[in-house]
């Protein structure tokens, strides 16, 4: 009477099935969560939230575009002097948001924070400053097309740092999404090999590439910083620090390395324009990166931030006469879609054990596992309501 029962009751059967094969029911369930895939939906991934992540995303490209473009304009200008632009920005940055701090009462008041944090802040401004530096630097001994590429490093240097030290747990699904990121910046300087436009010096390859490399893993160390500063302390905190301690080494950097190019700087109300276009766009960067960072992650910006040249390049079809190619069209989208796919599915936390609570199992059981456990516990449920309806 019962088998009658069992055959007749689908919700029975789907109970009996959970209960006879519970391991294979598990690892299942746990590769779908590893891959991103345990409650794929394509309601959920495609929102709003996405969608400004998107736009937000592209408005920080073309601030970096900005500052290329005026760079390149102030290169044309014989004016190299990349430490005295940067200590322009850093100096918005204390001008503004370190006397924001200082205006703080308690422990958010400038003196508390450098009191007990002052050496991490210290580290992160000399982070920032040199791997602006390291990067602007690199242009005299390599060409452009192995910057674009070795820039890229930031990003795995980034997850990695993030893994370790954020706890950060990416999925299956989110190394797929950085690899189409990386095959759409394969395809924009396949072009520019393919339209000859190699620009910047060969004459040291290695150190070049090595100040590239150096500059991206300085980025990384920085951004990290700014993830785990917006996302558990302040936005204001973060830039605030960032203006104090990037202006004062930004500014040693710059009387003992600039001195003399500052001093040979013949000044005009063009060259001081594109100086105020660069600070100005450097600091409307620095300002509004945190929010974005704080609402998805830095992997997340840098991914973003990839078409950023593509920006200059379309820019510099008409400024500066570059040759358009539809590859350049094809990276953009291929960019974009590796960012909308990393951003559709989200990275989650690792979260230590407490061995007081749990058995030895339990206490060996991943991140992806204890995501599992509602779903689990739904199926387990639907079968003893089902058992329990025989």
């Amino acid at each position: 009477m019962m088998n009658d029962a069992v055959t007749r009751t689908p919700t029975a059967g789907l109970a009996l099935k959970v209960m006879e094969h519970p391991e294979e029911d598990r690892l299942c369930g746990k590769w779908r969560v590893v891959c991103g895939l345990y409650s794929f939906n394509s309601r959920d991934i495609f929102t709003w939230r996405l969608v400004k992540t998107i736009i937000m995303g592209q408005v920080l490209s073309l601030l970096i575009c900005g500052t290329a473009v005026s760079c390149q304009y102030l290169t044309d200008a014989k004016v190299e002097t990349p430490m005295l632009q940067s200590f322009l920005n850093y100096a918005l940055l204390l001008l503004i948001y370190t006397t924001i701090l200082s205006t703080r009462k308690g422990d958010g008041n400038i003196l508390q924070i450098l009191k007990t944090k002052w050496w991490k802040y210290l580290v992160m401004g000399l982070a920032d400053v040199e791997a602006n530096y390291a990067v602007v630097k690199a242009y005299q001994f390599t060409n452009l097309t192995s910057i674009q590429l070795l820039d890229c490093f930031v990003i795995p240097v980034l997850m990695l740092l993030s893994w370790l030290f954020l706890k950060t747990r990416y999925r299956l699904v989110h190394f797929v999404a950085v690899t189409v990121c990386l095959l759409g910046v394969g395809a924009m300087v396949g072009a520019d090999i393919l339209a000859g436009r190699v620009q910047g010096s060969t004459s040291d390859v290695v150190l070049g590439d090595g100040l590239v490399l150096l500059s991206a893993a300085l980025y990384a160390v920085s951004n990290m910083c700014q993830e785990h500063t917006v996302k558990n302390l302040s936005r204001v905190e973060f830039l605030g620090m960032m203006g104090l301690f990037g202006t004062v080494i930004s500014g040693i950097q710059l009387a003992v390395l600039e001195t003399h190019a500052v001093a040979a700087i013949t000044w005009s109300l063009y060259i001081s324009m594109l100086f105020a276009g660069y600070a100005l766009c450097m600091f409307a960067l620095y300002s509004f990166m945190p929010v974005v960072v704080k609402m998805t992650s830095a992997t997340a910006v840098n991914l973003s931030l990839l078409t950023a040249d593509l920006f200059s390049l379309f820019c510099g079809l008409f400024l500066f006469h570059y040759k358009f190619s539809a590859l350049y069209i094809i990276s953009f989208v291929v960019i974009t879609v590796g960012f909308v796919i990393f951003n559709g599915i989200p990275t989650y936390l690792a979260l230590p054990d407490d061995p007081a609570e749990e058995s030895v199992d339990h206490r060996t059981e991943s991140s992806s596992d204890r995501l599992l456990g509602p779903h689990r516990d739904a199926q387990s449920t639907e079968a003893v309501t089902a058992v329990s309806a025989l």
